[in-house]
């Protein structure tokens, strides 16, 4: 058997960005470390009767590195190859963040289930998108309200709130909570789910049979880290400040960025970090 070649790199999994630390008696600009996330394109080749075929299988959000481990594990999963024999190469593609397998001539690959093309999140996934470009595809206009401001102490309570209303997490201890609250730190809505994503999307569909969107000057408060997907899809609800318990990425500080997006991780009773949009929080 043949063994698949090897993408030899050392891409950086992290990434250092300036912060603001703020505490009940003052802040601190420091360094941090953000996890990387960027996209990685999975694209098959194969023979059949007709010649040659190159097709996009995936995109990925992943921290870049073991993208040949990723991509393999990945194909095998999905039920789309059968094991390592069926590999004949494995390349880069112009970026790190693309990568193709190419089958050995006489393997055929099952696509039944995978025809509609995979988009997968870090957390969890969205199915549906096939291509890097097209990652940025459903996000909304900027945000243009820059007068808001929300204070502190406002902030400090809200993770203690949020885990006072996980009713399912108290009972399983196993599920990502969404919830949003309004400018004077009132709970408005909150869903629970396995994913995280699908906790926001819950969140979002509530809002929308209410005919609650855009979500203007409102804080949505994740239970866990902050990924690209759900700064995604707070910028698709017009949603202003997103805060979490845990840890940004660095592709999720890219779109608070680009759709200037409060940014707020590691919220506990008494600290938080500011990785964009500082002009909203009255400190």
């Amino acid at each position: 058997m043949n063994e698949p070649a090897s993408i030899k790199t050392a891409p950086e999994a992290s990434r250092q960005v300036g912060i603001i630390r703020v505490r009940p008696h003052g802040t601190q600009e420091l360094t941090d470390q953000l996890a990387m996330e960027e996209p990685l394109q999975i694209s098959l080749e194969y023979s059949t009767a007709g010649g040659q075929i190159t097709k996009n299988i995936a995109v990925t959000l992943r921290t870049p590195g073991a993208d040949e481990e990723l991509a393999l594990g990945f194909l095998f999963s999905e039920g789309i190859i059968d094991g390592p024999s069926a590999i004949e190469r494995v390349t880069g593609g112009t970026d790190r963040n693309s990568i193709k397998i190419r089958l050995k001539q006489d393997i055929i690959p099952e696509l039944v289930g995978a025809t509609r093309n995979f988009y997968l999140g870090s957390g969890c996934g969205v199915c549906g998108k096939a291509g890097i470009d097209s990652l940025r595809s459903l996000a909304g206009p900027v945000t243009s309200e820059m007068n808001w401001v929300l204070p502190s102490g406002i902030l400090y309570g809200l993770p203690d709130r949020l885990e006072e209303k996980q009713a399912l997490f108290g009972t399983t201890g196993g599920l990502h909570a969404a919830a949003i609250f309004d400018a004077n730190g009132n709970l408005e809505e909150i869903r629970e789910d396995i994913g995280r994503h699908n906790a926001l999307d819950k969140l979002i569909g509530a809002t929308l049979l209410k005919g609650g969107l855009p979500l203007e000057r409102k804080l949505l408060l994740l239970s866990g880290r902050l990924g690209f997907e759900l700064l995604q899809k707070a910028a698709l609800a017009g949603i202003q400040m997103v805060a979490g318990v845990g840890a940004p990425s660095s592709l999720a500080l890219e779109i608070a960025q680009e759709y200037d997006i409060t940014l707020i991780g590691f919220l506990r009773r008494d600290r938080f970090n500011i990785y964009h949009g500082a002009k909203r929080i009255q400190y």
